[in-house]
């Protein structure tokens, strides 16, 4: 059955979005969970969603949960959650999605913080918690009736909170993002081009994501059927969703897509039933984008947004492989953008400054914590927490770029990135876009490590296409010297099978820090042991030349 566009204008939360949607679009499918080896296919279509949800609220109400109570999932992508997340919206409660694969530090640091009335995590984990969890219950327990009554509670209202999305935590522990349903109202404005009725889309992230948690008005209004990416998350059962359920829209990161480019199975798939391919949190090399567009088919669209944001940037259909690989486009509708200095003011134009967005679709503030508090009262904003981040609805980001003359966002570094070498910044994200259109470079990070003379040096750390063919470090500089300044070009290299990645698919560079140190401690040992060999000839490193000076000997 052909989905049909959900009227919602006159609606002003969620659950009554999901009501609507079950009477337009009730028998059509909501949620898939493909077939994967001997595990049958499962899905639910939006009517069954709608009566499922009812089930799951009154078994919810039964446990204790309430107007502003928050509700903890512990759970992967899956109809199970979504069906929990609806049946907790029905509520009037909060959504707290955490994602399995977090460290057991950072799920019980939220735990601790949200004091849920309830927990519901996969089954396997169920043992791992303790009281702050509230009371827990495992996946399986969620009702799969579908004819329960809604339970009697109080009608949601617009300034609800709905969902609380944590960030990655790779600086620190995360810190939760409170959105209410006119945020999620505002994200369905400005979905465009990744959403039409009738949509099926793959998607590869979890659900505890702001990529699931603030779109559900969007994907239910636009009848969109979302199949779910078997986990563990594999190329050749992302391939076969596609092909079998047929997919018009395929999301992915780099990484992802550069496995599926890799597949021979792929040269003969039925892709005809694509529109479009997205990808994001990471870039790709305009040969990547190329390759990609001529294998699926169809464009490719790069999307960029922060866990507070929700909505931020994107290229668009007809847009060049250099504008999808080097930028991530203009911002989507509803959504400012401006950059700033270190003062607030906006910078020159093409100037680098620190992006600002704003829109409807900006997080409230980021979550106080409610431990020792009453569960029935609604969460509050942690000032400390959110001053500096927000702003007069401006969204005060953590990243760098700068804006071309058709106002296409390039960025450049994290401001936890920026580092400073012989007292000029350097943004990692440069240096690594640069490397990226090397031929013998198939991925690359950059990450800082201390130098006693320059302060801090670059480390390029890269995955060679050809493990037979691997680039020396002057290779590289010489290949980026007519792009970079030579400060930026990286002082050491460092070559790896694979970079590490973090749940979201992003590359850890926590993680690269410590051989990040290792490398520079041994460049700055060899400098100094060819300086002391050298010592009464006219080569070295001067007094004179430090902290700014670029020698032979600093490269």
């Amino acid at each position: 059955m052909q989905a049909s566009a959900v009227p919602t204008s006159d609606l002003t939360t969620i659950d009554l979005v999901l009501d609507r949607a079950a009477e337009v679009n009730g028998q059509v499918e909501a949620y898939v969970e493909p077939a994967v080896g001997t595990g049958p296919r499962r899905s639910i279509t939006f009517g069954e969603w709608r009566h499922r949800a009812d089930a799951a609220a009154r078994w919810l109400s039964e446990a204790g949960v309430g107007r502003h109570h928050v509700v903890c999932l512990l759970l992967g992508p899956s109809i199970d959650f979504a069906v929990a997340f609806q049946g907790i919206v029905r509520l009037g409660a909060v959504t707290s999605g955490i994602n399995p694969r977090m460290g057991r530090a950072e799920r019980e640091s939220i735990l601790l913080r949200m004091a849920p009335t309830v927990t519901i995590a996969e089954d396997e984990l169920v043992d791992e918690l303790g009281s702050q969890a509230g009371r827990v219950f495992a996946r399986s327990a969620i009702p799969t009736l579908v004819s329960a009554s809604r339970p009697k509670a109080p009608a949601c209202e617009p300034s609800d909170a709905v969902a609380v999305v944590w960030t990655s935590g790779t600086t620190g522990m995360p810190k939760g993002a409170i959105f209410d349903h006119r945020s999620l109202a505002a994200v369905a404005a400005g979905t465009d081009v990744l959403s039409q009725p009738g949509d099926r889309r793959l998607s590869p992230l979890p659900f505890s994501h702001v990529s699931y948690l603030t779109r559900a008005w969007d994907e239910i209004a636009h009848g969109v059927t979302t199949v779910i990416s078997p986990t563990p998350w594999r190329a050749s059962t992302a391939l076969t969703s596609i092909v079998t359920e047929r997919i018009t829209v395929a999301q992915g990161v780099p990484t992802q897509w550069a496995l599926i480019l890799e597949l021979d199975e792929l040269r003969t798939a039925d892709l005809s039933s694509l529109r479009v391919a997205g990808t994001g949190a990471a870039r790709m090399a305009p040969s990547q984008v190329r390759q990609l567009r001529e294998a699926l088919g169809v464009p490719v669209v790069v999307r960029y947004t922060s866990t507070e944001t929700s909505l931020g940037t994107g290229t668009r259909p007809g847009d060049d492989d250099d504008i999808v690989a080097t930028t991530v486009g203009r911002p989507v509708a509803g959504v400012e953008i401006s950059l700033v200095d270190v003062d607030g003011g906006e910078v020159e134009p093409g100037a680098i400054g620190r992006v600002r967005l704003r829109s409807g679709a900006v997080m409230r503030g980021y979550a106080a914590s409610r431990a020792g508090g009453m569960p029935d009262t609604p969460i509050e904003i942690e000032a400390s927490l959110t001053e500096g981040v927000l702003n007069d609805g401006w969204i005060i980001t953590g990243d760098f770029g700068r804006l071309d003359e058709v106002g296409n966002l390039s960025l450049v570094g994290r401001d936890n990135e920026l580092y400073q070498r012989g007292g000029y910044n350097v943004y990692p994200a440069e240096v690594e876009q640069a490397l990226d259109a090397c031929p013998e470079v198939a991925s690359v990070a950059v990450v800082a490590g201390a130098d006693p003379i320059l302060g801090e040096v670059g480390i390029a750390f890269v995955v060679p296409r050809d493990p037979t063919a691997v680039p020396s470090l002057q290779d590289l500089r010489e290949a980026i010297s007519d792009r970079l300044a030579d400060y930026k070009a990286p002082d050491a290299l460092v070559v790896i099978d694979a970079l590490p990645l973090t749940p979201m698919g992003k590359v850890d560079k926590r993680a690269l820090a410590p051989a990040a140190e290792t490398a520079a401690t041994e460049r700055s040992r060899s400098i100094e042991a060819r300086r002391k060999a050298t010592s009464h000839s006219s080569v070295g490193i001067g007094k004179d030349e430090a902290p700014h000076g670029d020698t032979k000997e600093d490269r």
